[in-house]
């Protein structure tokens, strides 16, 4: 792989860059692999990198149906946060977070890490007691966050109106070293990094059959044949459900649509995000200008990746009350992704009833900013058969009650 640099820049600036390699090679499948990870999104991709980097395995293939991040990492709103409540969610979410700050200089792509800070708005007496909680919590944690009040709210977002008609901002859950990414390079630099390691990359190859002998899998049937494994990783979010019916075992999740838009663009004006979960909204400003806004899940179950006017509508109605200038931008474009809902509203990185077989679902719509812990400690999972990041994220939980309830530290926005 060739290092990315200035000099290189440089260099094939020079010579009118014909030398760039492609990023990833085009593989094709081969008849056996130690471990296949089905879904070449964002989870996928971390889970194959972190079984190369962290425990030497890398006869391994990532398939998928479509085409390389075109799922839910192409089509969130790239926030990353780890403010959450309960130790099991607040460890793995921060794993997320630190591992995003190194990832561009781990994976030698930039992907455009910005740590602009994340505050979560509270405009009901019940969210300042619920977020203050939380602040608490954190601390317990190590995570650094803090309650902040009104006016410092206004001091970071000059914009925002405080007194709505409805709702008036009553303070913030603000984590200064939360923020975004570009949820394509992070596809890409994965990518890039285990095709790098051996790794194949495998494009338009969808499965259909998880074949079996004993009660362990041996491999899967796809539209380009047969291929063989060992160990098989699940990571295809809104779609778990559909390959846990091809396995024989059925998930606690229910799928559903998650809707956003962006506007036009516009000079700068709002360099933090803010989520506002009362009035189901958040928004924040990307690098070309986009005002990026997204909302809350459809009330009902669905696979639609178009979006609704309904939906966008309820969302705006309620920004335009926070933030008026926004009342006065058109909408450029609006889109949806499929998103992967439990009970509880926390993962499942988990064994299965099937022997070999690992599932990693259940995100809902917080699944970007867990991606590099997610990978991390679904790939320790797959190769040792327990991780500490993952072992409270277990199917046996729904079983025995043991339930991480994050609705509150989740909200609209997960």
């Amino acid at each position: 792989m060739k290092k990315y640099s200035v000099f290189a820049v440089a260099r094939e600036a020079m010579r009118h860059h014909t030398g760039w390699n492609r990023a990833w090679r085009d593989a094709q499948p081969k008849k056996h692999y130690d471990a296949i990870i089905i879904g070449a999104g964002g989870h996928g991709l971390a889970t194959a990198y972190y079984l190369g980097k962290n425990f030497g395995i890398t006869n391994v293939a990532i398939l998928e149906k479509g085409w390389l991040g075109g799922g839910n990492t192409g089509r969130n709103t790239t926030i990353i946060r780890s403010n959450y409540l309960q130790d099991p969610s607040a460890a793995i979410y921060e794993k997320a977070r630190s591992l995003y700050e190194t990832m561009s200089q781990d994976l030698n792509y930039n992907v455009m890490f910005s740590p602009r800070g994340v505050i979560m708005l509270a405009q009901t007496e019940h969210e300042v007691r619920g977020y203050k909680r939380t602040a608490h919590a954190n601390m317990l944690q190590g995570v650094t966050t803090e309650f902040i009040s009104p006016e410092k709210v206004k001091e970071l977002v000059p914009i925002i109106n405080l007194d709505g008609p409805r709702y008036p901002v009553l303070g913030g859950l603000w984590q200064a070293r939360g923020g975004t990414a570009r949820h394509d390079a992070v596809a890409w630099g994965y990518a890039r990094a285990c095709s790098d390691m051996g790794m194949d990359v495998i494009q338009k190859c969808e499965v259909t059959g998880i074949r079996q002998e004993n009660g362990k899998v041996v491999g899967v049937s796809t539209n380009r044949g047969d291929i063989d494994c060992d160990k098989l990783g699940m990571v295809v979010a809104g779609h778990s459900g559909h390959l846990a019916d091809m396995a024989g075992f059925r998930l606690p999740i229910e799928s559903v649509a998650l809707q956003a838009l962006v506007s036009e663009p516009i000079k700068p004006c709002m360099d933090v995000v803010v989520m506002a979960n009362t009035v189901h909204g958040y928004m924040s400003q990307s690098d070309k200008g986009e005002m990026v806004i997204g909302g809350g899940t459809d009330g009902y179950n669905n696979y639609t990746q178009r979006g609704s006017f309904h939906h966008i509508e309820e969302t705006v109605r309620a920004l335009v009350e926070t933030f008026p200038m926004v009342s006065r931008l058109k909408m450029l474009r609006q889109w949806g992704g499929i998103v992967d809902v439990t009970g509880d509203r926390s993962p499942i990185l988990s064994k299965t009833p099937v022997e070999g077989i690992f599932i990693n679902s259940g995100w809902g719509t917080g699944g970007f900013k867990a991606i590099p812990g997610s990978g991390w400690g679904f790939a320790e999972l797959m190769a040792k058969g327990h991780s500490p990041l993952t072992e409270a994220f277990g199917l046996n939980r729904f079983q025995e009650g043991r339930f991480i309830d994050e609705s509150v530290a989740a909200g609209v926005a997960h």
